[in-house]
């Protein structure tokens, strides 16, 4: 899983933009030829990154190459004017410290997510949905149902990825209720992680800038359920009538697995209280939940030994470590090349010029709009970060709306989200680009009602 997902949660402990302020990050070189050069080499390794299964290369080595280049043009262009390297250094280092926060906080999540599916958390959810003998239409807005609500805990990626092992088990033999149950998922899946700081990581980013307080972002649930519903409905008088045919078999969570279920809510807490009351960064809580995760699998692990001995079986040994060893390693590294390509952007000038181009000329609201859209086609997350590095001049019912935009923006294609992406691969043909194309009006209307229904409940 790339779960970042998921989960997927951001930890930037202080605003992007006031720790490029702080250490003098805009060089002004946008007309200078390192910059120009810069700027093809992010554009060169973002085009890799878009044919990254036709050519066969992982999402993260492009990136990270051209961050590495970027801030080397960076420091050899600065290295003789004012301040010398150092301001070059600093920069780097700001923008480093926000990536090692996000780093930290996502191999907590991903860990958790893992440990749940190894004791077959998900596996009973699949099982417990394929057994009740439901109706195509039913399994749709159950299974939609399930992704809105699940994806602001875990992440719209790692709930559309669930939640397709069910529609794929009970109507993968459908051929037109898997298309449009999977185009349902995916929307759905967006649409629950924009109201939530954890949903997603546009929403942990926007509130560890401090931009929302975490309480904030229920104000998007409403425009995110519209984004959800108006779509659905359309999908729904498509879908064939009828019921799949039940499959038989029971599958039950591993011992210690409502535990682990139990220890994550635990460590969503601490990390909500550490941010809001204490003040800690929400790789604090993260961290501690961590802590709170290895207690529990040392329980685990001795549980597991005492029952082997007393079969007579080799167990081998239960470890968290061995679960973290098998993060998205490609993921978190893809995030480090975007956070360094992006700030060595920010750096050369270019997101001054692009706040003065787009929130000066066209105003908060059409801009925070086009930026959704432009996720459909450019991933959310250096959108986001682009944004929180312009830092434009706005107040809070504009940063959740470009909270919102961002987040089910990328609905409008099916390679606009993480979500989107994966189910194409994890479909086997019944989830397309062209197939989601087809009803990508509809969703552009739920795109619109959500906007409006967000100035109409929380605008100024």
């Amino acid at each position: 899983m790339r779960s970042f997902l998921l989960l997927a949660a951001l930890a930037c402990g202080f605003p992007a933009s006031a720790a490029a302020a702080e250490a003098g990050t805009n060089f002004r070189l946008t007309g200078h030829p390192v910059g120009t050069l810069a700027l093809a080499l992010f554009v060169l390794a973002y085009v890799a990154v878009v044919l990254e299964e036709r050519i066969r290369i992982a999402k993260s080595k492009p990136v990270m190459l051209a961050a590495a280049l970027i801030w080397g043009l960076i420091a050899w262009q600065t290295r003789g004017g004012s301040g010398g390297s150092a301001a070059a250094s600093d920069a780097f280092q700001a923008m480093f410290l926000e990536y090692s926060e996000i780093f930290f906080f996502l191999v907590v999540a991903m860990t958790y997510v893992t440990a749940m599916a190894e004791r077959n958390v998900f596996e009973a959810l699949r099982a417990q949905l394929t057994q009740r003998r439901l109706g195509y239409r039913a399994l749709f807005w159950i299974t939609g149902t399930l992704a809105f609500c699940i994806s602001p805990v875990l992440d719209n990626l790692t709930t559309a990825l669930v939640m397709s092992a069910v529609v794929m088990a009970v109507g993968g033999g459908q051929p037109r209720f898997a298309t449009l149950a999977l185009i349902n998922l995916v929307v759905a899946a967006n649409a629950g992680g924009a109201w939530s700081a954890f949903g997603d990581i546009t929403t942990l980013m926007v509130w560890q800038a401090h931009k929302a307080g975490f309480f904030d972002f229920f104000r998007l649930f409403m425009p995110a359920l519209a984004n959800w519903l108006v779509p659905a409905v359309a999908m729904h008088f498509a879908l064939p009538k009828g019921a799949p045919e039940s499959i038989p078999g029971k599958v039950r969570v591993r011992p210690g697995g409502i535990g682990i279920c139990l220890t994550f809510a635990l460590t969503i807490a601490i990390t909500v209280v550490g941010k809001q009351w204490l003040g800690m960064p929400a790789a604090y809580g993260m961290l501690t939940g961590l802590a709170l995760l290895n207690l529990l699998a040392t329980r685990i692990d001795r549980s597991q030994r005492r029952y082997a001995l007393a079969q007579g079986v080799e167990q081998e040994p239960y470890s968290i470590f061995r679960i973290i060893a098998n993060a998205e390693w490609d993921t978190l590294l893809f995030f480090y090349g975007v956070f360094g390509c992006v700030g060595g952007l920010a750096a050369l000038g270019y997101l001054e010029l692009a706040s003065h181009t787009f929130y000066g000329a066209l105003g908060p609201t059409i801009a925070n709009t086009a930026m959704g859209v432009l996720s459909a086609v450019i991933d959310n997350i250096p959108i986001m970060y682009a944004v929180l590095q312009m830092n434009p001049p706005m107040d809070p019912s504009q940063w959740l709306l470009v909270t919102l935009t961002a987040g089910v923006g990328g609905s409008l294609l099916s390679v606009g989200s993480a979500a989107g992406v994966a189910l194409m691969g994890a479909s086997g043909g019944r989830y397309t680009f062209m197939r989601h194309l087809r009803w990508s009006w509809a969703i552009a209307l739920g795109y619109l009602a959500s906007i409006a229904l967000h100035l109409a409940l929380n605008g100024n």
